[in-house]
């Protein structure tokens, strides 16, 4: 296992991937104090909320409140996905320094996602990349289904790397290639991150695993195995795809963490105060942890 990355940077998802599609509104202070939890348990990122339309994601319009209120802890970023420029001059006047842009790899996707094709959404997320970076914000490229899409099957990992590319040759620090309907393998995974690495450097990518199909943790150390050291996951397992019907949520922080724990790789992460966090917001929502690691740990503690 000498070949694995001896530090993993933690990116967390849950307030923004793991909240936005549900029904019954969240309330701010919920919100807020899942992301304090989740800072005050040592990740690095947490990706807070969305500036994105009321119309079509209503659970998250409290995004200027949220990011107000917020204990914002030094060395920790707070990005925000932006769809476009309305939603960066949002982001600008909330004071984030982060922002996620996102493209899709496949064109059916982008069109049920962004109702535009792909080149379309790479020239508007050009422009939005151009005014955050002038203003010295940070900012991070998302590419979705990059395993597989729900709409047009399997995905070349060609396609994956044209999007990437772009997205990197725009600027983003680091680009995040995700599985976004969870039918990847680590087959797969291995094949997207060679063709994605012979153009954009190792230490560049980053991955998002869904866990439609149980195969995340599998995928994960397939990556880890490829040199990748960033890894997105969500508090208790939360969220899903509103645009990939079936979809599950994304791969359990408390999981991945358990299991780099395991391989003695640093992530500076609290498990005891990261399974307390997964507690607070699945008791909120009246459901149990979708994380086998926090019920494992609950049960033992009990």
């Amino acid at each position: 296992m000498s070949n694995l990355p001896q530090k993993v940077r933690m990116f967390e998802v849950g307030p923004r991937d793991g909240l936005q599609n549900e029904e019954n509104v969240v309330p701010v202070e919920i919100k807020v104090g899942l992301i304090d939890r989740l800072t005050d348990a040592g990740l690095p990122a947490v990706e807070a909320t969305s500036f994105v339309s009321p119309k079509w994601v209503p659970q998250l319009a409290d995004a200027p409140e949220v990011m107000a209120k917020i204990k914002r802890k030094p060395g920790v970023a707070y990005p925000v996905l932006v769809p476009n420029r309305k939603g960066l001059d949002g982001a600008i006047a909330a004071g984030c320094d982060e922002i996620v842009i996102f493209g899709a790899a496949s064109e059916a996707f982008s069109k049920r996602n962004t109702n535009c094709t792909i080149a379309e959404g790479l020239a508007r997320f050009g422009e939005v990349c151009d005014e955050a970076l002038k203003r010295g914000m940070r900012v991070r490229g998302d590419v979705s289904v990059c395993l597989g899409c729900p709409y047009d099957g399997e995905v070349a990992p060609a396609q994956v790397t044209a999007v990437a590319r772009e997205l990197y040759a725009m600027g983003c620090y680091e680009v995040c290639i995700a599985d976004t309907i969870g039918v990847g393998t680590p087959g797969k995974t291995r094949a997207v991150f060679e063709d994605a690495a012979r153009y954009i450097p190792v230490e560049k990518l980053a991955w998002h695993f869904h866990d439609t199909y149980g195969q995340a943790l599998a995928n994960t150390y397939a990556a880890l195995e490829c040199g990748v050291a960033v890894f997105d996951s969500s508090i208790a397992g939360l969220g899903g795809c509103p645009y990939a019907k079936g979809a599950t949520g994304n791969v359990a922080t408390e999981d991945v963490l358990f299991m780099l724990e395991g391989l003695g790789i640093e992530t500076g992460v609290d498990m005891a105060k990261l399974v307390e966090a997964g507690r607070f917001i699945c008791d909120f929502l009246g459901r149990p942890t979708g994380s086998r690691v926090a019920k494992a740990l609950m049960a033992k503690a009990a």
